[in-house]
Order: C-alpha cells, then structure tokens, then sequence
C-alpha cells in the first residue's frame, strides 16, 4: 500500500516568490515581537499603562501580535495564490 501523494501537483513555479515574501514577513514580525520584548526589558512600568478598554499594554501588544500573525497569514495566502495564478495564466500561453 503506498501513502504518496494523492494528487501530482507539478512544479512550483513561484516557489522564488513565496520564499522571498515569507521571509520578508517573517522579518517583519521578528522586528515587531523585538520590540514587544525590548519594551518588556526595558521599561516593564510602560507594559503596566492602561491603553484600550482598561486592559494594560501587554495585554494590547500581546493580542496585536496575535492578529498581526494571523492578518500576516491571511496575505501571504492572497499574494501567493495571486503569484500561482498568474504564473499558471503565463505557463499555459506558451
């Protein structure tokens, strides 16, 4: 019984481009959760001011890096699909 793939998905054509878009948002968050720890590190009393809603900075940033994730997902998706499309329209002209 072989477990390979069930479909044959080709080559990857944009592989280039969502490598270089991954690590760009990755780097961006990286510098983003730096600053969340510079600011924890460095001035803790600043993570206790209330913000938003009577919750603190932590809480805030904490939850904005959450979303930031999951928004940072959600764009990377769109550009890659987009890229994939268009690369596809492209191959399939020749």
């Amino acid at each position: 019984m072989s477990h390979g793939p069930a479909t044959d998905w080709g080559e990857d054509k944009a592989i280039a481009y969502k490598t270089t878009l991954g690590l760009w948002l990755f780097l961006i968050y990286v510098l983003v959760y730096v600053g969340f720890i510079w600011i924890n590190v460095a001035s803790p009393e600043t993570m206790e001011a209330k913000v938003f809603a009577g919750q603190n900075l932590a809480v805030i940033y904490g939850f904005g890096l959450i979303i930031l994730a999951f928004v940072m997902g959600i764009i990377y998706d769109i550009l890659c699909t987009n890229k994939e499309n268009e690369l596809n329209v492209e191959d399939s002209d020749k």
